[in-house]
Order: C-alpha cells, then structure tokens, then sequence
C-alpha cells in the first residue's frame, strides 16, 4: 500500500515558475505509473501529466506541453513536476496518482483508472 504527499503549491504570478513534488512512502512497485492530475474551480479532474515507471516515459496534455516538466527521483521515491511559465488558467488542486500499468495509452487519462491518490496542494496563479 502506497501513500502519497504533495507539496509546493503556492500563490503566484502568472509567468511565475512552480515545482510540486510527490513523495511515495510504503512499497511501491518499480513499474507503476506516476502522473498528474489537476481540478480547476467546477470542473472535472483533468490529466496533466505521466511518467512510466519501467523506462521513464513521459507524456503531457495539449495545455501544458512545453512548460511543464514531469521527472522522477528513484533513491527518493519522489515524483516532480516542474512548472513553468504558468497561467491563471493553471490555477486548480494539483493532485499526484498512481497506478500499475495500464490496458492502453488512452486508460492513463482516465482518473477512475488510478487507485491511489495523494491530499493535492493548491495551485493559485494571479494575473
């Protein structure tokens, strides 16, 4: 059984950089799937962002791509992500997940795929 704990949210400004971090504690398997979620005022649950566990890929969704960075440190059992240039529609509950491998690419999309989830840390970005 893993748990997660996030960290490193904040207020900022737009164009402000941010890094949250995502420490596992309790055993974690070597190929889980780590990835980033977001949850913006009224809206559903959004992916952000993934890292496989096996050979480190990476993957991002359209809106942040190419200002968000996801990384991994193994001796830390820590997860990042690296926020850049960030906007006021950044702004959400930035919440990190895991999950063993997935069926498909499409299924690590879905947050009813991820059984385990951290508290998340608020991200607030001001114009």
């Amino acid at each position: 059984q893993e748990d997660l704990l996030e960290s490193g949210g904040g207020l900022v400004l737009a164009g402000d950089s941010l890094r949250l971090s995502c420490a596992a504690s309790g055993r974690t398997y070597s190929g889980n799937n780590w990835a980033w979620f977001r949850r913006a005022p009224g809206k559903e649950r959004e992916f952000v962002a993934r890292l496989t566990g096996t050979i480190g890929t990476t993957e991002y969704s359209n809106s942040v791509m190419g200002r968000f960075t996801i990384s991994r440190d193994n001796a830390k059992n820590t997860v990042y992500l690296q926020m850049n240039d960030l906007k006021p529609e950044d702004t959400a509950v930035y919440y990190c997940a895991l999950s063993r491998p997935l069926a498909s690419r499409r299924a690590y999309y879905s947050a009813g795929n991820y059984p385990t989830w951290g508290q998340g840390t608020q991200v607030t970005v001001s114009s």
